[in-house]
């Protein structure tokens, strides 16, 4: 496996590559440790830079996630979510084919191994609140602010 660091506006990230995908792009404490900027590692910093930016709106990379069936099914999902839209935990429920099953969509959001590229903070509540976010609702604020997504002031927290 090939790791790298990126420093962003939302804090550090650890960028984890195997076999030629992306597997796990997530928030860490501190850049610690040996970092490999391979071509695919570089290619996913350049893309951060550009969606950090305002400049990149979808990501076009190999990505390769550990999950359940289950959850690659609601991961998929999640990336047919357009940049600067919101969709909520019922709507993906239905969308994959699991209705009623808003719970579990929340669960395999929070599970999400590749922070931003499979889009878990555009995931909100029914009720137009933003809902959970396994890195905190300021993180997802500060992502959805970003994109300008259509998000009430008053249903924030």
């Amino acid at each position: 496996m090939d790791k790298s660091f990126y420093k962003s506006p939302i804090g550090i990230l650890e960028i984890t590559c195997k076999n030629n995908a992306l597997v796990s792009l997530k928030l860490c404490s501190s850049a610690e440790g040996v970092s490999y900027d391979t071509d695919l590692i570089k290619t996913v910093k350049i893309q951060l830079d550009e969606y950090f930016s305002g400049k990149r709106k979808t990501f076009d990379l190999r990505i390769n996630p550990a999950g359940t069936d289950f959850q690659k099914i609601i991961w998929d999902e999640l990336k047919k979510i357009p940049y600067g839209k919101t969709k909520n935990y019922s709507d993906i429920a239905e969308l994959s084919g699991k209705k009623g099953a808003q719970r579990a969509v929340g669960s395999a959001c929070n599970k999400n191994p590749i922070l931003i590229i499979i889009p878990c903070h555009r995931v909100i509540a029914k009720n137009g609140s933003i809902g959970g976010f396994a890195y905190g609702n300021s993180i997802k604020n500060m992502l959805l602010n970003l994109e300008k997504a259509n998000i009430s002031e008053k249903k924030k927290y």
